[in-house]
């Protein structure tokens, strides 16, 4: 695996024993069977020109006195690793992804081969070059951006290696970063139950916030592509924190996140520092409790990022790995002083860090102001101290490494109290395979496992900072995710202790009824539309019509059957036909049972007691059709409405026909000759009286047996643009053209049966009933043709099925009136008031009628021509 790579030469050659020393000045050396390498932030970065910076004390040394703990713990089990130590070499990177990669080219220094043939020192001599140790694998690093740059010289030289803290999704490429195992699940993990968090809570629109570098921007996008591929969840505007903000830039940022205010949810990968700050922007920018936090495991629970903006960051919702506090590991951190940690190089410094004081060192000059360390100082009691979170994950990566020897020790030398020739040198490729395989209860119980990408399963607490907790203000947990969420509302408080949960949605639900109209190119953005007429929400984004018997709901989203109504007999529209039509019925009745008592006297007589009886049948049945055409449609009620509609009128108009023409042609024939003319015979005009009423039966009967008679029920009647006053009509299937032709032939009876009358207008009233007659006619004409423009005027009114049956019904039921008042009220006047006139007159001959015709016309004549020599006499003179 060795390989020349002359650069490096510069580091590793020197003379003399002091040689290691000198490249090496900054590291743990552990010694061991076995080495292991440690990659730690023991300080922060330094400035511009300064590698390090300050010691870092959680995240530096607490997590490297982790792997020490853990080794010591290794070393002493007789279980794990037996015969056989633990070695290491620990390095700081100084959080700097550039420093760390020089540290780390520490790890591969017995991997390279050197070729010192021609190297000499000053005096001539060949160089001592001491033989560094080799480091089979490596725990770390912390940061992101620092594993990555570390596992692309790591994988090189086949070393594996296992992070404790670097959650970068790209991580899990394993093409990449084949080398590279982690015992914290990735962000990719992070950002689906942060996703999941945001879906529970009913959000579907937030933004993102990520400040600059693999941590902020791969979290994002992991959690915008989760969001994007499992939709549902809208990305208002993504944001990133540059690496060195300007002046102004947080406040920026808020007023950027103004510009979509719905978009209340707020996903947060930053580190602490840009945390802080854009919380600060927003207490200054008024907007305390608008913003919905959601923050990733550099938030996690801790206190210095909300440091004094607790209320701006009050409901917060973040999301930290499932982690334990190691008692052991508080146990031996607490017992650490100067006198028994002198392995840490790193220690006094913590020291003087962590109780405030300065060490006296040789040489140095003492400062004035400082507290002078005692080294009686005790950590926990003269310091606060509580353990770094990431604590567990170091421990569990130094386990996951000794495991894998472990298991590899086993296989490649079983029964070998130390080292055996194939595990000298240890393949990285074969104790990769073995770091993969792993399976075993971490350092918190919890299992510690690889998939096929070196990532560990996803677990995760989600804590909420609350103010009006019931107990003092922190962060409450109140849920976690292990592939799944499980996070308890109803312990969820938000700004000024609210319990319901804030809403961060582009467009609120639609109401029922309503459908949603996207937005083009955002998703969970829409426009609410009502379903308006007859349609109903199929969908919640499509609007379908009712079927044609159906009406949709009053929230419209069904449909339900649409009300049958028809004319009933307790309607007002109903109450003025039925009224007029039984005083008809009654004075027919009357009439017939006067004539029938009277049926010989002269005036019965006189009246053609035949066609009488006949005209009166026809008045009845033109009373009777109003009940019919008020009843419930059924094929009876529809057939009887077929025959009686037009025969009622037919025999009444036949029969005055039948009178009008026979005083017509008499009195024609009276001025011609004196016999009288044929068919004037009440026989012959039955015959004809019912021959002309015959055509309308037989009529009525062919349409009957070509078209069966049945109800309908019309939907479209009254299908009004109101739905809810929508109604299906019950009616006999009868358009307003049929009803017309149904009642032509009547009314062609009664036209001509009019133009007779006229004819006849001039025949004395002593001889005949013309005169009644005519009027008659007219006024059934006039009456007639007021019906036609009311029926025809309000076919498409919704009240068309009671209007235009009152109106046929009130119109037939005053033609027959005014048959039966003009032509029967005065006989029957006469027969029970005025018996004595009554009586039978001088019958004359039909030559004496003729001859009276005949002088009567001549007089007319004459007067008529007196009358134009009276007008043209003046203009002569």
């Amino acid at each position: 695996m060795g390989q020349p790579w002359p650069p490096l030469l510069l580091l590793l050659w020197g003379c003399g024993a002091g040689a290691q020393q000198g490249t090496q000045p900054f590291s743990i050396r552990i010694e061991g069977d076995v080495t292991l390498g440690g990659l730690f932030p023991v300080h922060a970065r330094g400035p511009a020109g300064v590698p390090c910076g300050e010691v870092k004390k959680e995240k530096g040394i607490h997590r490297m006195e982790a792997m020490l703990y853990a080794l010591d713990q290794i070393n002493a089990d007789p279980q794990l690793l037996p015969n056989l130590t633990l070695g290491a070499r620990i390095l700081d990177t100084c959080s700097r992804d550039t420093y760390a990669l020089e540290q780390s080219l520490t790890f591969v220094q017995a991997l390279i081969q050197k070729d010192t043939s021609d190297v000499r020192c000053a005096d001539g001599r060949p160089p001592i070059l001491t033989r560094p140790e080799r480091v089979v694998a490596v725990v770390g690093a912390s940061a992101s951006s620092v594993s990555i740059m570390v596992a692309n010289v790591l994988r090189l030289f086949a070393i594996p290696q296992i992070s404790y803290a670097s959650t970068a999704p790209e991580l899990s490429d394993n093409n990449r970063y084949d080398y590279f195992s982690r015992v914290v699940p990735p962000d990719s993990y992070q950002a689906q139950a942060m996703l999941d968090v945001v879906k529970a809570l009913g959000w579907n629109y937030v933004s993102t916030l990520a400040s600059e570098g693999n941590y902020g921007e791969s979290g994002v996008e992991a959690f915008v592509q989760i969001s994007r591929e499992a939709g549902g969840v809208c990305i208002a505007q993504s944001m990133k924190i540059p690496r060195e903000p300007k002046a102004g830039e947080f406040d920026k940022l808020i007023k950027r996140l103004m510009e979509t205010p719905n978009a209340r949810g707020i996903i947060i990968f930053a580190n602490e520092d840009d945390i802080k700050r854009v919380l600060e922007a927003a207490r200054r920018a008024n907007l305390t409790g608008h913003f919905l936090w959601v923050g990733s495991d550099s938030w996690g629970s801790k206190i210095s990022p909300i440091l004094r903006q607790e209320e701006v960051a009050e409901g917060a919702v973040t999301i930290l790995p499932k982690r334990a506090s190691i008692d052991g590991f508080d146990q031996y951190f607490t017992s650490r002083s100067l006198e028994n940690n002198r392995r840490n190089i790193w220690f006094a410094e913590f020291w003087e860090d962590d109780f405030k004081c300065k060490l006296t060192r040789p040489g140095a000059q003492p400062e004035e102001a400082a507290r002078k360390c005692t080294g009686e100082e005790r950590i926990g009691r003269d310091s606060t101290y509580e353990q770094e979170g990431k604590v567990q994950f170091v421990i569990d990566a130094v386990y996951a490494m000794a495991h894998a020897l472990h298991n590899m020790h086993l296989d490649l030398c079983p029964g070998a109290p130390g080292l055996c020739e194939r595990m000298d040198p240890v393949d990285g490729r074969t104790l990769l395979h073995y770091i993969r395989g792993v399976t075993f209860n971490g350092s918190a119980g919890t299992p510690v496992t690889f998939n096929e990408n070196g990532d560990a399963p996803g677990r995760y607490d989600i804590f909420q900072y609350q103010l009006t907790n019931t107990t003092a203000p922190g962060y409450k947990a109140i849920g976690q995710w292990t592939e799944y969420l499980r996070l308890n509302i109803e312990e969820m408080q938000w700004s000024g202790g609210q319990q319901d949960i804030p809403s961060s949605v582009c467009s609120l639900p639609c109401g029922p009824g309503e459908r949603k109209k996207m937005v083009k190119g955002v998703p969970c953005c829409w426009h609410c539309e009502l379903c308006d007429g007859y349609q109903y929400q199929l969908d919640e984004f499509t609007c379908e019509t009712c079927p044609f018997d159906m009406r949709p709901s009053p929230n419209r989203t069904a449909c339900r059957p649409t009300p049958i109504v028809k004319l009933e007999w307790s309607s007002p529209w109903a109450v003025l036909p039925v009224c007029l039509a039984m005083a008809g019925i009654l004075g027919t009745t009357f009439v017939v049972v006067t004539f029938v008592r009277h049926n010989d006297t002269p005036i019965v007589r006189a009246s053609g007691r035949e066609l009488s009886y006949v005209l009166l049948t026809g008045i009845f049945l033109i009373y009777a059709i109003t009940f019919l055409m008020i009843a419930e449609p059924g094929v009876v009620v529809c057939a009887a409405r077929r025959l009686f509609l037009g025969l009622g009128m037919a025999l009444s108009y036949s029969a005055l026909l039948t009178k009008t023409n026979r005083i017509y042609r008499i009195f024609e024939q009276g001025k011609k000759a004196v016999t009288p003319p044929r068919f004037i015979s009440p026989t012959s005009q039955l015959a004809i009286t019912f021959s002309l009423s015959a055509v309308q039966l037989v009529g009525t009967l062919a349409w009957l047996g070509a078209l069966p008679p049945h109800s309908v029920i019309d939907y479209e009647e009254q299908r009004v643009p109101n739905p809810e006053a929508a109604r299906g009509v019950l009616k006999c299937d009868m358009s307003d053209l049929s009803l017309i032709c149904c009642l032509g032939y009547s009314l062609l009876l009664m036209v001509t049966c009019t133009v007779y009358a006229i004819k006849a207008r001039g025949v004395p009233e002593t001889f005949n009933e013309a005169k009644p007659i005519g009027f008659t006619m007219y006024t059934t004409c006039i009456v007639w043709l007021a019906f036609v423009p009311i029926f025809f005027g309000t076919a498409q009114s919704a009240e068309k099925i009671y209007i235009q049956t009152t109106t046929l019904t009130v119109s037939m039921s005053l033609s027959a009136s005014v048959s039966l008042g003009m032509l029967y009220v005065p006989k029957v006047y006469v027969i029970i008031f005025h018996p004595e006139q009554n009586v039978a007159k001088r019958k004359r001959s039909f030559k004496a009628a003729a001859t009276a015709v005949s002088a009567s016309t001549r007089l007319s004549q004459k007067g008529s021509e007196r009358q134009n020599g009276a007008d043209t006499a003046p203009a002569g003179k």
